[in-house]
């Protein structure tokens, strides 16, 4: 009896250890999961627990782990969670609550849009972004005049799409005490005769701005969690916001504390004398949610505005070179102090003159073989002879896709026959380092990650133009810019350990779609949208 008892047990320790001992919390199975590891792997199992991968691999899996949710997702495509590696995640938000205007095609739709939405909101001012002057039939910057008979007595702000413009209206002006006589560092008044005519470039926004109420609590949480359902919405995961104060911040933080903020946001700091004199006395912040451990800084403004800042006049506006928004020495400053603390630096660069002078002063603190990944945002404009310096000083360039597409039209208007060579250049780019962060920019452009892939793969706009594809030879492939948005984009903020591919210790962030983007035709991607979203291994979508 004894002996019998002795076998029992040891027939049952055998028979519980080549059982399912491994309890998890989602087992999915049967999809085709595209890795994004450093071999581009593919998997048809993945196993998830307490919101990270713990493993990927085929079948064998399935004698390992069990779980009392079982995900069979067969035809399925399943990718790592998007990043958007330059966007602005609180201003689309902030957006969603003003006057839209973007695809207006003249200044008349603009006036027209303005009209609606003073008569259903009643508003105690007026704010709006999105007009592009490049889209209309007449491509002057418009007058404030039918502004200020129609809007007496509201002050009005209308931004241009890339915020590096605006129209006000004169009680806007008065507001911020603007005139004829008024003088603006790193900013124009555009004027005609000895009149306003209220357009407003770069630093000169920001003075109208500044005078206009500023959004309460209330109002930034909305503008967040809107912003957040639109994200999640269209795959994205985690995003960097390219520029927020520490009031801004602060309230992200605590919204992901209180379980109302899923997505992961990369939030620069913008750089003024007063957040950084009080975030250099801060550690920085990163947890699995939130990772602020950078700033943003502006070097010049934007070329469809034509403040981008150049080396040789502008092509279409001679004796104009653009403007440069931070002071050379405040610029040096800021580097020499950052470059002694443990934060990113991430510099906003359109024009040649302002990316050479940036790197170089990178390149004066950090020398070379550093591994600190300091940014240029945009790196839109590069003369041939300083795209080495990327690589020299080991230099991130963060682009988005989107504005070539958008901006070819006028881009060469510009810059010239030649200059445009150096414009938009992201294989050039990419080969510099051999990775390249890709993000929107949104709400400059929209939001969606699949017109990002599209615009890096075929260099074409909705309707397929230009037939061959804008300045193709720098072009990237499917695998290059669906490693720009999740890997690579998760490298450039120092976050390769924790997300960006589907590995085991890592975050379980990822999206299951019908269609597998490394196969499908290009066509038919720009406007995908994935079936579902999960963070942290919570489906969200």
């Amino acid at each position: 009896m004894r002996n019998f008892n002795l076998y029992s047990c040891i027939c049952l320790l055998l028979l519980t250890a080549c059982s399912k001992t491994n309890k998890v919390d989602l087992i999915i199975k049967g999809a085709k999961i595209y890795t994004v590891d450093s071999l581009m792997n593919t998997a048809t199992v993945m196993v998830i627990n307490q919101g990270k991968i713990v493993a990927v691999g085929g079948n064998e899996l399935l004698t390992q782990y069990q779980s009392d949710s079982v995900l069979q997702a067969d035809g399925k495509f399943i990718y790592p969670g998007l990043i958007d590696a330059h966007s602005h995640f609180y201003g689309l938000g902030a957006y969603m609550q003003t006057v839209d205007l973007t695809n207006t095609k003249s200044w008349d739709e603009v006036i027209e849009r303005c009209k609606d939405f003073v008569s259903k909101n009643n508003p105690a001012f007026l704010t709006g972004r999105g007009w592009d002057q490049n889209d209309w039939a007449v491509k002057n910057f418009p007058t404030n005049d039918e502004l200020n008979r129609l809007f007496p007595n509201i002050a009005v702000l209308l931004k241009r799409v890339d915020g590096h413009a605006a129209i006000a209206n004169n009680t806007a002006l008065e507001l911020a005490q603007l005139n004829i006589n008024t003088k603006i560092d790193g900013g124009e008044l555009i004027r005609s005769g000895n009149k306003l005519t209220g357009v407003l470039i770069d630093n000169a926004v920001d003075l109208v701005q500044e005078k206009l109420p500023k959004p309460g609590r209330a109002s930034i949480t909305k503008s967040l969690l809107m912003a957040q359902q639109v994200c999640i919405d269209l795959g994205l995961t985690s995003v960097c916001d390219a520029g927020l104060d520490t009031e801004v911040i602060d309230i992200i933080d605590s919204l992901q504390k209180s379980k109302q903020l899923f997505i992961r946001v990369y939030a620069m700091i913008s750089a003024n004398d007063k957040q950084v004199d009080e975030w250099l006395n801060r550690k920085p912040i990163k947890t699995d949610v939130l990772n602020v451990s950078s700033f943003k800084m502006y070097a010049d403004g934007a070329l469809g505005s034509r403040g981008a800042c150049l080396l040789q006049p502008y092509h279409d506006q001679h004796q104009h070179h653009g403007l440069i928004l931070t002071p050379l020495a405040k610029m040096e400053e800021y580097v020499r102090r950052i470059s002694n603390s443990p934060y990113q630096l991430n510099t906003h660069c359109i024009g040649d003159s302002s990316n050479r002078y940036v790197m170089q002063l990178y390149g004066k603190y950090l020398g070379e073989n550093n591994n600190r990944r300091w940014r240029i945002e945009h790196a839109q404009v590069v003369h041939q002879n300083d795209f080495n310096l990327f690589g020299k000083y080991n230099i991130v360039p963060s682009v988005q896709p989107t504005h070539a597409t958008s901006d070819m039209y006028w881009a060469e208007d510009r810059l010239g026959k030649e200059r445009i060579k150096g414009a938009y250049a992201l294989k050039t780019l990419l080969k510099q380092n051999g990775w390249l962060p890709l993000g929107t920019d949104f709400p400059v452009e929209p939001p969606q990650p699949f017109y990002t892939y599209y615009a890096a793969v075929e260099r074409k706009d909705a309707q397929q133009f230009p037939e061959a594809g804008f300045q193709i030879q720098d072009a990237l492939s499917k695998e290059e810019a669906l490693k720009g948005m999740t890997i690579w984009a998760a490298k450039s903020a120092f976050e390769e350990h924790m997300k960006g591919s589907l590995e085991a210790g890592k975050l379980a962030d990822f999206i299951i779609m019908d269609m597998d983007l490394l196969q499908a035709d290009m066509r038919t991607i720009r406007d995908a949208k994935p079936g579902a979203v999960y963070v942290g291994g919570k489906k969200l979508k």
